[in-house]
């Protein structure tokens, strides 16, 4: 609740009322004051209030992963040109995983589909930090 205080207060919204639901003892904090607000166990209000922490929080944890699985899925191809999220793809379908694309010879990356030797050859080089020649 302080850490969203202090976010407002930096953009200058004041006209917002903030106040904090502790989850263990389902107390309501609200900025400045030094004892909760305490709702009985049964209210409707209570209810309410359990339901809007539990949503903020069930989107908080999702926006959080999906930004995570999008950060995990950034491989050394995302960088390389020529390689787009089709082909970084179709080179991870065809490998079935970044450690077996790293394993494969530029002559094996370049039977992929939609690329050709000059672009495997970057892709191996990338992966491995060498020219990557494609043996003849």
């Amino acid at each position: 609740m302080n850490a969203a205080r202090e976010v407002l207060d930096r953009l200058g919204i004041t006209d917002v009322f903030l106040c904090g639901l502790a989850k263990r003892l389902e107390e309501i904090w609200i900025p400045g004051e030094p004892f909760p607000v305490i709702l009985p166990r049964g209210s409707e209000a209570l209810y309410l209030m359990q339901r809007v922490r539990d949503e903020a929080h069930r989107f908080a944890i999702r926006h959080h992963r999906a930004k995570r699985g999008k950060t995990v899925t950034a491989s050394a191809l995302d960088s390389l040109p020529g390689i787009g999220p089709s082909r970084a793809k179709a080179l991870i379908r065809h490998f079935g995983s970044p450690a077996r694309l790293k394993e494969a010879s530029a002559e094996q990356i370049a039977l992929v589909p939609g690329i050709g030797e000059g672009l495997a050859r970057s892709v191996y080089a990338a992966l491995h930090g060498d020219d990557g020649m494609l043996e003849s």
